[in-house]
């Protein structure tokens, strides 16, 4: 890996660190340095944005806004699967930047992060040439519902899945004929520069799509407090969403958040116990940096030492290691901040009595354990908050009633996981659960036809299919009189 002031080259791949803006490449006078969370090294010295660079964003959107949200269906369709097409050319050297970058999975990148990046431009491409609906009349007068291009967006995305989650916002804003603002974090930035590159080559307008770089203190206020943004929206923490809802209130910008997650995984009694445990082991997948992860085992009495059994024989063969070795499952925590707030949970968590069935400690450089934590009480810090690294809790539940109570015990509501053997039960306790996404006897099934969010503190709002053109638009209803009529009063 080498470094020049305004390029990044990682494993052979170039990467310009510069800022892209009204369709050219911008410098900032002040950089940060981009470190690979697996082995401590530098990619890059990254521009760093301000207020100064958020505005000139949001004015070159707001610039090309009229000429994108004119532009046909079919062909703003066409310029999403030619985004597509980029994204599948260049898939191996996305795969292999991002790995670099914030420390997931090689393999899980060529084979379902970066196909799933090209697959949301072609979903929401595809979807956006059948949105309609059907006209009806009231009183012999017609209504029409349209979909309107809200304006320029600003979407805020995350470090643990940085170029899918950006492309889950980006492919719907501009299907729907909106212009972008997209700043990435920080502490996995590189990704989003290479997107910028593919959606020029695929003859998106300049100005439509524009990338700013920075911390969210210097720059991200700017573009969520500007009024010339239409649309917000965030994947993160609750802390930063409540900053964005405030500086976002005063012009009432429509918000989508997607925040975080304490998500339980129930397994009855009557669950096919092998797939219960690979449903368990499979939530320390990207080193436990997901979201939507089942942290929160609550396991049915009569079975929890037979599972904790073969949950520790499983989970024990994982290899952590290098996420570019292709028979490495753990790969490292994103950032000694990241580990260091790991770290804590855990440590309080013993402190306080908690036991460590496995792991429970650190490792060398930016790695944690698979660490599994027993004699938990509800009410405990390492039950209620979410940690976003590699560590689950264990609790038992005695019948169907406390297993409920025990899953919505938290401010969370974000997805949850049922593995029963019983599909009668599976529907009762999915129906009482309070979650955006449940999965019974899966993990991770996500169809973007379907809606997507969270309850309580886990979100704003839902996006996927309908859902996100209804948020990236605004949706109009005409209603025109039968010809010769008129209504004066």
């Amino acid at each position: 890996m080498t470094r020049e002031p305004q390029k990044a080259v990682v494993a052979g791949v170039s990467v310009d660190t510069r800022h892209w803006i009204g369709g050219e490449r911008v410098a900032s006078s002040q950089t940060f340095t981009d470190v690979s969370p697996i082995d401590g090294s530098v990619l890059g010295e990254i521009a760093r944005g301000t207020a100064t660079e958020a505005a000139a964003a949001v004015a070159a959107a707001k610039a090309a806004f009229p000429g994108w949200s004119r532009t046909p269906r079919s062909e703003r369709a066409r310029i999403l699967h030619a985004i597509a097409d980029g994204v599948e050319k260049r898939l191996e050297d996305l795969a292999i930047v991002e790995t670099t970058d914030n420390g997931a999975l090689l393999r899980s990148h060529r084979h379902g992060v970066m196909p799933r990046v090209a697959h949301n431009f072609r979903f929401f491409a595809d979807w956006l040439l059948r949105l309609g609906h059907e006209d009806f009349q009231t009183r012999g007068h017609t209504n029409h519902v349209s979909w309107d291009p809200a304006g320029p967006c600003a979407l805020i995305t995350p470090w643990n899945a940085p170029l899918m989650l950006a492309t889950w916002k980006v492919a719907p804003a501009l299907a729907a004929g909106n212009t972008v603002v997209l700043k990435p974090a920080e502490w996995s930035p590189l990704t989003a520069s290479l997107l910028a590159d593919i959606a020029a080559e695929a003859r998106l307008p300049a100005g439509v799509l524009n990338l700013v770089q920075g911390y969210g203190s210097e720059i991200g206020s700017a573009l969520t407090s500007h009024p010339d943004v239409r649309r917000i929206s965030f994947t993160g923490s609750v802390p930063t969403a409540r900053r964005i809802a405030e500086s976002a209130v005063a012009n009432l910008t429509p918000l989508s958040l997607e925040l975080g997650g304490k998500s339980p995984l129930l397994v009855f009694a009557d669950a096919d116990l092998d797939l219960a445990v690979d449903l368990a082991v499979d939530q320390y997948d990207n080193a436990g940096q997901v979201c939507l992860a089942g942290t929160r085992l609550l396991v049915e009495e009569p079975i929890v030492e037979e599972f904790t059994r073969r949950f520790v024989e499983k989970a024990s063969a994982l290899k952590q290691g290098d996420p570019r070795d292709g028979t490495t499952d753990i790969g490292p925590n994103i950032h000694p901040r990241q580990l260091e707030k790991i770290d804590g949970f855990v440590q309080r968590a013993l402190a306080a009595g908690a036991k460590a069935v496995i792991g429970g400690h650190r490792k060398e450089g930016l790695y944690y354990a698979p660490t599994l934590l027993t004699d938990v009480t509800q009410d405990s810090e390492i039950v209620q908050e979410e940690v976003f690294g590699p560590v689950l809790t264990l609790q038992t539940f005695a019948d169907e009633e406390e297993a409920v109570r025990l899953a919505n015990g938290t401010r969370f509501g974000l997805a949850a996981t049922l593995a029963t053997g019983d599909l009668e039960r599976a529907e009762r306790v999915s129906a009482r659960l309070v979650a955006g996404t449940v999965w019974v006897n899966c993990f991770f099934v996500r169809d973007l036809k379907a809606p997507f969010g969270g309850s309580r503190l886990s979100g704003v709002g839902r996006e996927g299919g309908a859902w996100s053109f209804d948020f990236y638009c605004d949706v109009k209803n005409t209603v025109t009189a039968p010809k010769g009529w008129t209504n004066h009063g």
